[in-house]
C-alpha cells in the first residue's frame, strides 16, 4: 500500500509559504505523492449533489500549483485529484504536462482526470455537457499519441479534436507516456478507466457493494479490451484517522494507494496528523528523484 496527501486549495488557500511548508512536511514524513483538485470556475447557484458550492472558493490551477510544488521539493509525486479533462485540449496539455515532468525530473506520474459535474462549467467553456464523456476518452488517446510521437509528426481525426501531422516536445522524462488515472463515481467512469486507464480513483460518496462493483467492472473492462487488469491501481480516498487494520481490510480488497486528507485548516494541526499517520504506518523515506 501507497500513501498520498491532498491539499485542497479551496479549503487551505493558495498562499505560497503555506503550500510549500505541507509539501515539504508531506516529503519530510514520507508521504508517495501531493494531491491538489480542480474546478476551473465556479458561479452562484452551483452544486455538488445537494451541496451549494460557495463561489468564491479559491481553486488554484492544479497544475500551476503542482509547478510550484515541484520546483520547492525532491522527491514527492504530482498528483491531481481530478483534473477536469474535458476542459482542457488535450494539445495543449500534452506540453503542460510533458514540461512539469521534465521540470520536476520525472514526478509528474499521479495525474487523474474526470468529467466535472457542474453544468455551468461546462456551458463557460464551450463544452456541451452530455458529450464531455467522449470528449475525454479522445482526449487520452490524443495525449498518448502526441507524447509517443516522432519527429514525422502524428495525426488524429476524432470527434472532437482533428490534426496532421503533429510534433509535441518535451516528452515526458525517461518514459513513453505519462500514467493517467480516471476518476469518478459511475459505472462508465470505471468503463473508462479500464478500457483507458492506469489505474482508478473512485468518488468518496459510494456504498461498499457500489465500490466493489466498479472495481470488479475497470477490470472486467480492462480484460475485454485486450488490457492486463493486474496492472491497473486503484486508489482510494482515506482518512487520516485510519489504522493499520483498516488499511489492510482495503488492500484485501485490491486498493493499492490511499490519499488522505488533514482533518483541519490549521497549518500547525495538519503537520502534527501527518507526523502522526506516518509514524503510525512507519513510512519509509522516499528514494531521491535528485540527489539528496
Amino acid at each position: 500500500m501507497r500513501f498520498a496527501i491532498s491539499y485542497s486549495t479551496p479549503f487551505y488557500g493558495v498562499d505560497p509559504d503555506r503550500i510549500v511548508g505541507f509539501a515539504q512536511h508531506a516529503e519530510a514524513c514520507g508521504f508517495e505523492a501531493m494531491y491538489v483538485p480542480e474546478h476551473v470556475v465556479l458561479y452562484p447557484g452551483a452544486t455538488f449533489g445537494a451541496m451549494p458550492v460557495p463561489p468564491s472558493l479559491p481553486y488554484g490551477d492544479p497544475l500551476d500549483v503542482l509547478n510550484f510544488v515541484a520546483a520547492n521539493t525532491r522527491r514527492i509525486l504530482l498528483g491531481t485529484g481530478v483534473l477536469l479533462l474535458p476542459y482542457h485540449h488535450p494539445v495543449t496539455l500534452a506540453k503542460r504536462l510533458a514540461t512539469i515532468d521534465v521540470l520536476s525530473r520525472g514526478r509528474m506520474r499521479l495525474l487523474t482526470v474526470g468529467l466535472g459535474t457542474l453544468p455551468g462549467q461546462a456551458r463557460a467553456l464551450g463544452v456541451d455537457f452530455g458529450s464531455r464523456g467522449r470528449r475525454a476518452d479522445e482526449a487520452i488517446d490524443v495525449l498518448r499519441l502526441l507524447w509517443e510521437g516522432g519527429e514525422a509528426g502524428v495525426s488524429f481525426h476524432g470527434e472532437f479534436f482533428d490534426f496532421d501531422d503533429l510534433c509535441s516536445y518535451p516528452k515526458p522524462d525517461g518514459v513513453t507516456h505519462l500514467p493517467i488515472h480516471v476518476g469518478g463515481s459511475s459505472r462508465p467512469a470505471a468503463r473508462r478507466a479500464g478500457a483507458r486507464g492506469d489505474g482508478y480513483f473512485p468518488g468518496g460518496a459510494l456504498t461498499a457493494d457500489e465500490r466493489a462493483a466498479q472495481w470488479n467492472l475497470v477490470r472486467s473492462t480492462a480484460e475485454l479490451a485486450g488490457r492486463d487488469p493486474e496492472r491497473l491501481e486503484y486508489t482510494r480516498w482515506g482518512s487520516i484517522e485510519l489504522t493499520v487494520d483498516g488499511v489492510e481490510a482495503l488492500a484485501a480488497q485490491g486498493v493499492t494507494r490511499m490519499v488522505v486528507s488533514p482533518a483541519s485548516a490549521d497549518p500547525r494541526e495538519q503537520r502534527d496528523q501527518m507526523s502522526a499517520f506516518a509514524d503510525r504506518f512507519d513510512l519509509p523515506p522516499l528514494s531521491c528523484a535528485v540527489p539528496c
